[in-house]
């Protein structure tokens, strides 16, 4: 327990049998999946961690799930528990590289299809690895290797946003 909200941490092998489990026992029935985020964790062992948020309307409780696993490691998809898991899957895949396996359509979501990358892992540089803008002398958008940042980073202070201080 923290403030309150019931957390555990659970094995990714065992996962979808604990889902299993407290969505259709009887003394849980955490049948609502409200929701799926993935968290960046870049020194620790089990690197990734994905948090599974689930809702009892019976009993009017929340649980949270989280379990870890490292760059090179898959997690088992809960589609075929949750069908809903599908989009807050996809969007971990796409942002922070998490391989779910068994996952019916595991494509990018939020970026484009030829983007390299996952964006929210925090070794994904700042200014992203090509750099997009319209040319008027080919009429279309183009895309280029980033060389450096188009603008000079700012330091700002937290305490007054408004002004900068660098």
């Amino acid at each position: 327990m923290f403030k309150n909200e019931t957390i555990v941490g659970v094995l990714p092998d065992i996962l979808i049998k604990t889902v299993k489990t407290l969505k259709f026992h009887t003394h849980t029935q955490f049948k609502v999946l409200a929701s799926v985020s993935g968290v960046d964790y870049p020194e620790a062992k089990r690197r990734f961690e994905v948090v599974y948020e689930f809702v009892s309307l019976v009993y009017n409780k929340r649980l949270r799930i989280k379990t870890g696993l490292s760059d090179s490691c898959f997690i088992f998809s809960l589609t075929e528990v949750f069908p809903a898991a599908s989009w807050w899957e996809r969007e971990i895949w796409d942002l922070f590289g998490v391989f779910f396996a068994d996952h019916p359509d595991l494509r990018r979501i939020l970026t484009d299809y030829g983007f390299e990358g996952h964006p929210l892992q925090k070794c994904f540089p700042l200014n992203g690895y090509v750099e997009a803008y319209y040319s008027e002398f080919k009429q279309r958008v183009v895309c280029v290797p980033t060389k450096q940042l188009s603008q000079e980073f700012k330091n700002f202070e937290f305490f007054n946003p408004w002004f900068d201080f660098a």
